[in-house]
């Protein structure tokens, strides 16, 4: 199945070389969750703060266990950091 995977600030520096608008079209096999991708893109599981699927928040349970589906979209962002 096929899905678009959009990573977002330095999680970008993941992404195929030459990859632009920080999305890429990846084959998962059927049934594959989120941390498929989280492995493939060898993306530290601390630095997948924020999980989304077609615009909606996985909680981390649904980041192991939800299933994805062909067409959806999988953004991730790290944590933000700095500030005061």
């Amino acid at each position: 199945m096929k899905i678009t995977v959009k990573l977002y600030a330095m999680l970008q520096d993941k992404l195929p070389q030459g990859t632009k608008k920080n999305s890429v079209e990846l084959d998962l096999p059927e049934g594959s969750a989120a941390t498929v991708v989280i492995e493939h893109f060898k993306i530290p599981k601390e630095m997948a703060h924020l999980v989304m699927v077609n615009g909606k928040h996985l909680l981390p349970n649904e980041v192991r266990e939800r299933p994805l589906k062909e067409g959806e979209v999988l953004a991730m962002f790290p944590p933000i950091m700095g500030g005061r």
